[in-house]
């Protein structure tokens, strides 16, 4: 029975070094559009082979609960991808991080629990070295712990956030010394918790992680959204690769790493993209009234002459922004921008980093309308193009498209780079009313000679450029 138990774990390893490069693939192909779906298919079917082989690993117990707990769980995260609406998948991706860090931390709470309960038959050398707890992995239970509370509860409080349960930052007077003096109490007991495991130091230790993600979260705006999610993304990876060093499990470290560090890539891609530093996203806030006065007032613009307009320049970019998602005007924009393609009109689409509530959500959304790829560019590769562009059409974006960031020293946004739209010939702007973005400051480009606003919800809107062009 031995030698067969030997060639189970070497089988168990083997298949997890075959998953991480499965993983690694699928990662890899993510990082463009056009290999996109396959790489999910690839990473999906390295977390097959992973959990498969898991199975057969050495001390493996409950069977009949880790089933039921897959099998529902599979049930569940299958109906609820199916009937989740594009324009709601932030919330469901803040949601499943979340649930990808709590569950690391409830590895790393169980673990210390189990050390507790083991802990005289460990001492007095009775216990196997399943039981208990050595000095790295109790240390790296508890970094688990910390950032995996943090991690499922910020995500929590994200999601409500983006789902527009929670519609505002809360902060009071102290607050960051209250933060701080509760990051200091946790640090405090997780250092007790080395010298002595007790199991109410336990529970008040995991309890005041969860309270620092909360603390963390409540402040930030919703213009930081997408620096969040990353970040609480990459403190998921963090917290699985320490509860898979605990539980010497290959696979969990080396996919934990993977995220982690994709994670930690990704926010600095996004705090980047915002002229935002992770501190002044967690400690700070952005938004409010800050800048100069604005003069001069916006003016609108009927559907029938903005087609007119479009039909007849040269060169059109379009750029989409949270708007066009929550109105799904993404198919009814094709069938225009096909339109004029069958003009001669030359189009394209300008994504900025930072569009929508997550990292490539415009993206998402052209590719399910059947936008090619190659109409699709990003903001570094197209901002040099604006100058010589007849007519730029903006569609339910805000911010990412102020000139006041690149004009206003004072305004909340300077420095954060957008999409150049202000140097076009002319702007027309799809907007529902006269309102602010998520930064709360208003839109200098909405009051500037060469632009006009067409009021109105994107999908109504376009559905009449659309019967504007189709009369000329």
């Amino acid at each position: 029975m031995e030698w067969i138990q030997e060639y189970l774990s070497v089988g168990v390893k083997l298949s997890y070094f075959l998953a991480a490069i499965l993983f690694i693939t699928g990662l890899r192909r993510m990082s463009a559009p056009g290999t996109a779906r396959g790489g999910i298919v690839w990473a999906g079917i390295g977390m097959l082979v992973a959990t498969l082989a898991t199975f057969a690993a050495p001390d493996m117990h409950n069977m009949p609960l880790i089933l039921a707990a897959l099998l529902s769980s599979t049930v569940l995260a299958w109906v609820s991808g199916k009937k989740v609406a594009m324009t709601d998948m932030p919330q469901m991706v803040a949601l499943y991080n979340g649930m990808g860090g709590g569950s690391a931390a409830f590895i790393g709470a169980i673990a210390l629990f189990n050390g507790v309960d083991h802990l005289g038959a460990c001492q007095a050398g009775l216990a196997s070295g399943h039981d208990c707890v050595s000095g790295v992995s109790l240390i790296f239970a508890m970094i688990g712990v910390l950032i995996g509370g943090v991690s499922l509860s910020g995500s929590l409080i994200a999601f409500g956030k983006l789902q527009g349960w929670i519609d505002k930052s809360y902060t009071f007077k102290g607050q960051h010394l209250f933060n701080g003096l509760v990051a200091l109490a946790t640090l405090a007991i997780g250092a007790y918790l080395t010298q002595e495991l007790r199991t109410d130091y336990i529970w008040w230790f995991f309890g005041l992680s969860l309270l620092l993600g909360v603390l963390m979260t409540l402040p930030i705006g919703g213009a930081d959204m997408p620096v969040v999610i990353s970040l609480y993304n990459a403190f998921t990876g963090l917290a699985v690769s320490f509860e898979g060093y605990v539980l010497q499990n290959e696979a969990m470290i080396i996919a934990g790493m993977l995220v982690g560090a994709a994670g930690t890539l990704l926010t600095q891609l996004m705090a980047k993209a915002m002229n935002r530093s992770l501190g002044s996203v967690l400690f700070g806030s952005m938004g409010g009234s800050g800048g100069s006065a604005i003069e001069g007032e916006m003016k609108e613009i009927q559907a029938q002459d903005a087609a007119i307009q479009m039909a007849y320049a040269d060169r059109v970019i379009v750029i989409p922004g949270y708007g066009m998602a929550v109105a799904q005007a993404q198919h009814k924009l094709w069938e225009m921008t096909e339109m004029l393609l069958d003009r001669g009109v030359d189009v394209k689409f300008a994504i900025h980093p930072v569009a929508g509530r997550m990292p490539g959500h415009m993206n998402v959304l052209l590719a399910e309308a059947g936008v090619p790829y190659d109409l699709i560019e990003d903001m570094e590769d197209i901002n040099g193009q604006f100058g010589q562009t007849d007519v730029a059409l903006v569609i339910g974006a805000n911010d990412v498209v102020n000139p006041v960031a690149k004009t206003d020293p004072e305004s909340p946004i300077y420095g954060m780079p957008i999409l150049n739209v202000d140097e076009a010939k002319n702007s027309i702007v799809i907007k529902r009313g006269k309102g602010t973005g998520f930064a709360g400051i208003q839109n200098a480009l909405f009051f500037a000679e060469n632009n006009k606003m067409l009021y109105g919800d994107a999908q109504e809107a376009i559905g009449k450029l659309i019967q504007g062009l189709k009369a000329l």
